[in-house]
């Protein structure tokens, strides 16, 4: 199953947002534009479902109140909506969707209510609220019914849908520094500080055929690069170990703190990929990494997806030219980002962008300049 369409409503930086979604989507857009919001919008989904800590109260206050979240140039509708439809496949029939709109109670406490929840389980609606039940008891428009187990009976397979998304933006210093970091961890570690205890986690056989998987990669992508081994040194801690080509025997041994920025970035990506059937967030994957390795990122995912037993819907953010420049990309899995003065929206391809990807041209060529400031050449002469 797949997120096939979303829309937003005054979310963040967009004040309206209606595109379709493929199975492997890039996101392009300028810096600020709202990128990672829209990626936030699944995020949201997730933290409602979430079986512990979760829900709807909990879910706008991680993201600094509903202030932070309601687009600045919602005027006269203080409405946020999320709406959502899936399916098995982008151009089948819609199997669920789920639409949400909150808004603050406007008096005493200054709650997060529900204005509007309804859940479609093909073409019949199944849930609509407020209900008469909302209405004589208010305080239970707090919560929505995607968060209860005991209301969310009917439509449990969208609740394990939003709760399994994943989120990666590992940054390699705080995985190779965690011991000495220390300090609380995000939920979920979208950071991955504790990315060592995820693949200590793993069962040893599926670690292993991982971990084999990526160090073929490796061996392609690292100079020197030879074998990757998981261990635990004498007080139960995981590490990765890597080995490189040295004149004297067993002496080129790394450990993960002697690893590359792009090593590790690399490892984590390829984790991901391999790792669960749900949905999965990326955001600009290329950092750290090298233009000749980012190119090969679009066909790094295709292959995974091939090979897998269930494919997975994947939510790419970037603004690499060598990423949009491999030729294997689909066209119709290209969402623009274009900010305005009345804030952000997001399109597909144009028909003319259509034709140019057609008779040969990259998104790097055709879509990627569209996405760059107007001004941007003014930069150097500041």
């Amino acid at each position: 199953m797949l997120i096939s369409r979303v829309r937003l409503k005054n979310w963040r930086n967009f004040r309206a947002l209606d595109v379709p979604l493929r199975e492997v989507t890039y996101v392009l857009g300028p810096n600020a534009s709202g990128k990672s919001n829209l990626l936030d919008a699944f995020r949201f989904l997730r933290d409602l479902s979430k079986p512990k800590g979760g829900g709807l109260q909990a879910a706008v206050a991680d993201r600094d109140g509903i202030s932070k979240l309601r687009c600045l140039h919602a005027r006269k509708d203080n409405e946020i909506l999320v709406d959502v439809e899936l399916s098995d496949q982008p151009d089948g029939p819609v199997l669920w969707r789920y639409q949400l709109g909150f808004k603050p109670e406007g008096k005493g406490a200054q709650r997060i209510m529900v204005s509007r929840e309804r859940v479609w389980a093909k073409d019949k609606l199944i849930v609509d609220r407020p209900n008469p039940a909302d209405l004589v008891d208010p305080v239970l428009l707090t919560q929505t019914h995607l968060e209860q187990i005991q209301t969310n009976t009917h439509f449990r397979d969208l609740v394990d849908f939003f709760g399994g998304a994943t989120y990666l933006h590992l940054v390699p210093q705080l995985l190779k520094y965690a011991e000495r970091i220390g300090g609380q961890r995000l939920e979920e570690d979208p950071f991955g500080q504790g990315f060592l205890e995820r693949l200590a986690k793993t069962p040893e056989r599926t670690r292993n055929l991982r971990l084999n998987k990526i160090n073929t990669a490796l061996q392609h992508a690292v100079p020197q690069f030879k074998e990757l081994r998981f261990s635990k040194d004498e007080l139960g801690h995981p590490h990765l170990e890597a080995l490189y080509a040295h004149h004297r025997p067993n002496a080129g041994w790394q450990s993960e703190d002697q690893f590359s920025d792009g090593t590790l970035r690399l490892l984590g990506l390829l984790w991901a990929l391999l790792e669960g059937n749900a949905l999965l967030l990326l955001e600009e994957p290329e950092i750290s990494l090298n233009d000749a390795i980012v190119k090969e990122i679009p066909l790094i995912i295709q292959r995974i997806q091939r090979d897998r037993k269930t494919r997975r819907q994947l939510l790419v953010s970037t603004h690499s030219e060598a990423l949009l420049s491999n030729p294997g990309i689909d066209g119709r899995g290209i969402i623009v980002i274009e900010a305005g003065p009345e804030g952000s929206k997001a399109r597909t391809l144009e028909a003319v962008e259509t034709e140019a990807l057609q008779s040969g041209f990259s998104i790097a060529e055709v879509v990627l300049p569209k996405t760059r400031p107007q001004t941007v050449n003014q930069l150097g002469l500041w």
